[in-house]
Order: C-alpha cells, then structure tokens, then sequence
C-alpha cells in the first residue's frame, strides 16, 4: 500500500513539473539571424507572435499542418507575425549547412526565419525539452505565452489552436 501512495506522489510531482501553465508571462531574446548576427525576436511587443520553434532534425513533422495553414490563410492579419526559430543546439546537422538551407528557402517563400543557438528561448521563456520537436507558440503583443505545443500535433491540437488564433486575428 505505502509503494502505491509513494508511486502516486512521485507520478503528480512528474506531472506537476512537466505541466507548462499558461498563459505565462515572457520577454523578448536575442538569437541569430541567418547571417549569424545578433538580433531580437523580431516584432516582439509589436504583434502577437506565431511562433514555429523546430528542431531541424524534425523539420517535416507538422509539414501538412504548416501548409494547411498557408493555404487556408487563417493566421494571415496584421495583428499576428509569424514566422520560424531554427533550434541548431539540438541538431546533429552543421549549424552552416541549416542557416544555407534556410536562406534558399526563406528567398523562394519570403518566411522570415531566425536561429536559437545555444536553447536560449527554451531557457529564457521555461519551455522546457524541445530536442526532436516541432514547437507551436502563440505569444500576444503584450509578452503572454498563451499557447504551446510540442510534436506530431493532434486534431484536438489544431481545434485548440485555432480557438487561440481567432482571439487574436
């Protein structure tokens, strides 16, 4: 019995610890741009932010929900800017090889794409483990963090998103 009640504890502590409550208060950074100079999150304070954090080892994970959001043009206002943050500290790709690939990207689509080099808007903002993951972010122009979700995203995903979204078109 006492296992059990001690098993019960440790599995609400993990629990407790690994829940991100939201909406949670952030401030902007610095990163990189693509050339590999310093920058700020750009628009912070100015629109809200969608923000797409991804690991470049998983850059296809949520590809057709990043299309649909495209096409659809749901997150298209002048109140939101959205746009990529490469995770190159968890990559086992050359940061160099990435920051090409994304610069021949950005100039065909025009996306407006930076680099988080050492983890810092996974530590500045608490958001915990992103290695291997695509990370959806929703920040408003007044520094909240009201949305957040990491990996394969489900359909409940996407609906909870698009709640988000529409408050802030």
């Amino acid at each position: 019995m006492k296992k059990n009640a001690l098993l019960a504890a440790a599995l609400f502590c993990l629990t407790a610890l690994s829940a991100q409550e939201l909406p949670q208060k952030v401030h902007n950074v610095e990163i990189k741009a693509l050339d590999g100079s310093a920058t700020m999150l750009p628009y912070f304070g100015e629109k809200h932010l969608l923000i797409f954090y991804v690991d470049p080892d998983r850059h296809r994970q949520n590809e057709a929900f990043t299309y649909e959001l495209e096409e659809n043009g749901r997150a298209k206002s002048d109140k939101i800017a959205a746009y990529g943050i490469l995770n190159l500290k968890d990559t086992a790709l050359p940061n160099a090889i990435v920051r090409s690939m994304a610069r021949k990207r950005t100039a065909k689509n025009g996306a407006l794409v930076v680099a988080d080099q050492q983890r810092t808007l996974q530590t500045e903002w608490n958001i915990g483990k992103c290695n291997n993951l695509f990370t959806l972010l929703f920040v408003t122009k007044e520094g909240e963090l009201v949305f957040m979700r990491k990996g394969e995203l489900t359909e409940a995903d996407k609906a909870a998103f698009y709640e988000v979204l529409e408050k802030y078109r």
